[in-house]
């Protein structure tokens, strides 16, 4: 199965992977929040690593954690993805009931995508055709985007999935069913469909536009929470819009599924949407790692809203997340209220991409809309307009930036004294900061629980323990160029007790002399031996710890390995040798000379012949 999933591929649909040398790629962690990429893939070895927060493995654990699933779910979601068909033991394979819950729903709901599909061209579907059409989408724009149609029956949709071998529980535990009185009944009836699909392009969940006017229910009905669908963290469109957010370094929100439809057919395809909820914190974390979102002002996230007042809310809300972003942050307003779909129907598409275009910073425009609440004609508004917009500026992470704002501020308000109005942020500032680390602030902290420590400690600066670090690797990732000669190095050589447990399990695993040359076999059987090797006492998870070794570049090219190799087993040896030689001295200093005269020899001819081999690999070392 990891064969036919390339771990590079598999991770790729989730996060924006760069190359970062060695044959590694490097983007930022799905599972912990960064500020810079700590993430590593080694395709050539199918393993990933996170150096912020230890997290490891193959392909399928990588699946495993990013969805939330089992095992068994993990190799069934690489079965599907590969094309594989997979067949189980204990009585033979059954279509459809072995298979893990996951699969199941998303195989439902691909069911559900085609049956509404179809229906859109029915004839009892012309009221959603006639939607469509109003608002500038033509039958291939439908297909393009799945859009179908929900027959106003209470249990058309139920019926066709339960024919094809669906329970109802499996209906009513992905939305796609509620419980009635006599079985389930469909959710989404009499209404234009449009299929919410993950990351990855699997149909997760449905948006409902209302149709008709006998219907009561809310204009748009999405589905509910369950097993594979969780709205706050769900974008519509992110499937089509993944690839041109990673390529343009740009990512556009918008309000409706409309309006995604309307700015990727207007030459915007980087428009995602959220579905039926707030632009939030989870929503963030996905655009991050699509953006590849680092310390760099390099891409644009911009959020379009409706010139109204609830429009501007919305953009002043966002504005609370807007610096949970690196990159830089835009609002798009058009000025008359048009969304991006009814600007497109009006004014065309250029219109849509010049919206876009029009982008504004979102610091901005929230101390723009603030200043418009106030009389900027009369003193008493230009003050009270100040001290409302001071703690939006004071608000601003960046000291640099925050200053600029300051400047613009003053000059928005027009009191031309920017000493006053810097003042009088700062004021603010202070306050804030005092409110963040004040006694109580300090108290809570001490009371806090520890922070969480990684499973697998960092490489120190020590010269010595990098060099031990730098064997390892060499060991897990190119064991033929170590062979027998690191095996008799000895668990002594090393001094840090994840470095000792790492080499016991080496050789446990054979030596280096049974690793050939290394690959994603060599790295199992370690794992392996990780896991059957009993606890020691560094507390370290040596899976995590054979994975890390496995995916951190080694430092030097490829084509000066060999000469790198013989150079760190020479110069690991010597600081051995080193350590000998300086535990010799300090016993030679314990002992008199002529009272102990025969070990003070012994010890002595010790010592010479010691330094005569630190000699020898020293040579070795700077000539390999």
């Amino acid at each position: 199965m990891r064969e036919r999933s390339p771990i590079a591929d598999v991770v790729g649909e989730h996060i924006q992977l760069r190359n970062a040398g060695g044959g590694n790629l490097k983007g930022l962690c799905p599972f912990h929040d960064e500020k810079s990429p700590s993430f590593n893939v080694t395709p050539a070895r199918g393993y990933y690593y996170c150096f912020g927060c230890a997290e490891g493995g193959d392909v399928i654990t990588f699946v495993r954690k990013i969805e939330n699933l089992t095992f068994t779910e993990a190799v069934e979601r690489l079965a599907q993805r590969a094309g594989i068909q997979l067949r189980y033991e204990q009585g033979g394979y059954v279509p459809g009931r072995e298979q893990g819950e996951r699969l199941r729903l998303i195989e439902a709901h691909r069911a559900a995508a085609e049956f509404y599909a179809e229906r859109l061209s029915s004839p009892e579907a012309a009221p959603g055709r006639r939607f469509l059409s109003e608002r500038g989408f033509e039958r291939a724009d439908a297909e393009h985007f799945g859009v179908g149609y929900a027959p106003d029956e209470w249990e058309a949709l139920s019926r066709h999935l339960m024919a094809r071998g669906f329970t109802s529980q499996e209906l009513i535990k992905g939305g796609l069913a509620r419980e009635g009185r006599r079985g389930p009944v469909d959710r989404f009836r009499g209404r234009l469909i449009w299929p919410i699909r993950d990351i990855t392009g699997d149909v997760i969940g449905f948006g409902a536009r209302k149709l008709l006017d006998s219907d009561d229910g809310p204009k748009y009905l999405n589905t509910p929470e369950s097993p594979i669908y969780h709205k706050s963290s769900v974008l519509y469109g992110v499937d089509l819009a993944k690839r041109e957010i990673a390529k343009r370094s740009q990512a556009v929100i918008v309000e409706g599924y409309t309006d995604v439809m309307a700015c990727h057919l207007a030459g915007v395809p980087t428009a995602v949407a959220t579905c039926g909820t707030s632009f939030g914190e989870d929503h963030i974390k996905v655009l991050r790692r699509l953006l590849l979102d680092q310390a760099e002002f390099r891409g644009e996230v911009i959020f379009t809203f409706d010139g109204d007042s609830a429009g501007q809310k919305a953009a002043l809300r966002a504005f609370q997340d807007e610096q949970k972003f690196v990159t830089q942050t835009f609002v798009a307003v058009q000025p008359d209220g048009l969304d991006p779909c009814d600007l497109r129907v009006k004014q065309g598409d250029g219109a849509v991409r010049d919206l876009v275009a029009s982008r504004e910073p979102l610091f901005a425009f929230a101390i723009r809309s603030t200043l418009s609440r106030y009389d900027l004609n009369t003193n008493e508004g230009r003050l009270a307009a100040l001290d409302a917009a001071a703690p939006v500026v004071a608000a601003i992470k960046d000291p640099g930036l925050r200053k600029t704002y300051v400047v613009d501020l003053d000059r928005w308000i027009g009191f031309m004294d920017e000493g006053f109005v810097i003042q009088r942020v700062q004021q603010v500032v202070g306050r804030t900061q005092e409110g963040a680390h004040g006694p109580g602030r300090r108290q809570a902290a001490r009371a806090g629980a520890p922070a969480r420590s990684a499973p697998v400690r960092q490489e120190p600066m020590d010269p010595a323990v990098r060099l031990e670090a730098e064997a390892l690797k060499l060991a897990v990732q190119r064991p033929a160029l170590l062979g027998p000669e690191f095996d008799a190095l000895g668990a002594a050589t090393f001094t840090l007790p994840e470095h000792v447990a790492l080499y016991e399990v080496i050789v446990a695993a054979g030596g280096t002399a049974a690793g050939g040359p290394g690959g994603r076999e060599w790295v199992d059987r370690l794992l392996e031996q990780a896991d059957a090797a009993a606890p020691g006492e560094t507390g370290v998870d040596m899976r995590s710890l054979v994975t890390r070794f496995a995916v951190e570049a080694v430092r030097a090219d490829n084509d000066v390995e060999e000469r790198y190799g013989a150079a760190v087993l020479a110069k690991i040896q010597e600081v051995a040798v080193g350590r000998a030689v300086a535990q010799v001295k300090s016993r030679l200093q314990r002992l008199n000379p002529v009272e102990e005269q025969q070990e003070y020899n012994r010890l002595f001819g010790e010592l010479v012949a010691l330094e005569q081999q630190r000699r020898v690999l020293r040579e070795r070392a700077s000539g390999a």
